[in-house]
């Protein structure tokens, strides 16, 4: 059993039944451009698989996991759950001279450790790229999971890891592949954004290029599902015969404001 490393705003783990359900019985090669906290990947552990992210310390970690997961054991052991020890590793990405200096291992481990300890389990930063999420003052939390760690490391060791835009796996698609996408959701109303995990965002103009790569990944024969929030914005650009749209319903379990937690219709969009 491998369970995700990271807790991650929009993951799918409540709804991975839902997911796994309208999922193609059988396919080749398995990608998620779109990886995130990698709740359905690490559940269903594919063989051969690739895995992207835009957000660059994400994939770092990942490759750590991959590469040095013993190390990254011990540099996690040695974090403290203190609101003074937490600002002042919060802050290090202030000053790139500093930053710069920190190696790929001391990277990750910051990265899970103000994503364990961060309040209400976000990982946000601002427009310079920051961390910008307050301490969570949780009692004991578990930044340092050995045991899944090291399986999560196993399933990665034949996993291709790339960063940067969802289109970068274009060329590597074949006819009976299967891809999983996941991006920010379009906001359900005026105020909410799902925009801000990267500081390069997702706007509406990137939501209909998504559009035209699945039309792509349909005319290589090969499968897509996609989620996102049910929006008038999405029903419409996926309006296509050969398109179904599924929806379902999903808890909110991260959210900033006790207002803005329950369930929520959302869609799964497939090719077939």
């Amino acid at each position: 059993m491998c369970k995700p490393i990271l807790k991650w705003v929009g993951g799918k783990r409540q709804v991975i039944t839902e997911i796994k359900k309208l999922m193609p019985r059988s396919y080749n090669r398995y990608f998620e451009p779109f990886v995130g906290g990698g709740a359905l990947f690490f559940d269903l552990k594919p063989k051969n698989a690739l895995i992207n992210d835009s957000n660059k310390e994400l994939l770092n970690l990942y490759t750590a996991v991959k590469e040095t997961p013993n190390e990254l054991i011990t540099s996690l052991s040695k974090h403290k759950n203190e609101a003074k020890y937490y600002y002042k590793t919060r802050i290090l990405d202030r000053d790139s001279k500093s930053y710069d200096k920190l190696s790929n291992l001391e990277r990750a481990s910051r990265f899970i450790y103000l994503n364990k300890t961060g309040f209400n389990g976000l990982y946000r930063v601002n427009l310079k790229g920051q961390c910008n999420v307050p301490f969570g003052s949780y009692k004991n939390p578990r930044y340092c999971e050995s045991e899944n760690m090291l399986r999560c490391s196993e399933l990665l060791k034949d996993t291709e890891i790339t960063s940067g835009d969802f289109e970068n796996i274009k060329n590597k698609i074949k006819k009976g592949d299967f891809i999983y996408l996941d991006p920010p959701y379009v906001p359900i109303n005026t105020t909410s954004s799902f925009t801000s995990y990267t500081k390069d965002g997702f706007d509406a103009d990137t939501q209909r290029r998504l559009r035209y790569f699945c039309d792509y990944i349909d005319k290589k024969g090969a499968y897509f599902m996609l989620s996102n929030s049910y929006t008038d914005f999405i029903l419409e650009l996926y309006k296509i015969d050969r398109y179904t749209i599924n929806t379902i319903h999903a808890n909110r379990s991260i959210n900033s404001k006790g207002s803005g937690r329950g369930k929520v219709r959302e869609v799964l969009i497939t090719n077939y």
